[in-house]
């Protein structure tokens, strides 16, 4: 641990904190240890152990003059927020809502091909989850999505991966070639 100690003419500062006076009797004793070469208990306390520095600098020709704060980048730790691809949601709002966007929008499945499902969240903030093979096609999607609500089907819309944003906009793609599997997919009015 690295320690500064300034001598002052009316006191004396660690590490351009606040003035302590030579006259307090806590700081005649904090002074004496370090006069003695040993490390004060006051600094023992702060540091559990670890080998302390002390450097000391002589100012006592000046009065002592509070330091301008200097700015401190932040030294906290970050956290990370969410994941690099975002997970599906495998609930849906309501098992009725779920069969209810299958029924009204059947994609044909073929169970002998690897299958993914994608959650769709639309431009009116409701969502749909659906199960397709990775051998369908953006298209597939975008005619599900208006299948399922058909006021979407006179709206001009995009469709776009979340985080990193991609317009995907060659929907002849298949979902394994767009590398949309498992996902979730934002519908985007123009």
């Amino acid at each position: 641990v690295q320690i500064l100690l300034k001598l002052w003419r009316n006191g004396f500062s660690l590490d351009d904190g606040e003035l302590r006076s030579y006259s307090d009797p806590t700081n005649a004793q904090f002074l004496e240890s370090v006069k003695r070469g040993e490390i004060p208990m006051e600094i023992q306390r702060l540091v559990h152990g670890a080998q302390v520095n002390l450097d000391m600098e002589d100012h006592q020709e000046q009065e002592y003059v509070k330091p301008r704060l200097r700015f401190k980048a932040f030294s906290g730790e970050g956290q990370k927020l969410g994941s690099l691809t975002p997970e599906i949601v495998s609930t849906p709002s309501s098992p009725e809502e779920e069969d209810k966007s299958i029924l009204n929008a059947p994609v044909l499945i073929d169970d002998s091909k690897p299958a993914t499902k994608v959650q769709i969240r639309l431009a009116d903030g409701s969502r749909l989850i659906q199960r397709f093979n990775h051998t369908h096609r953006i298209k597939d999607i975008r005619d599900f999505i208006i299948q399922s609500r058909p006021a979407f089907a006179t709206t001009d819309f995009v469709l776009v991966t979340t985080f990193p944003n991609k317009e995907l906009t060659d929907e002849t793609l298949t979902l394994q070639e767009a590398d949309i599997l498992n996902t979730v997919i934002l519908q985007q009015l123009k």
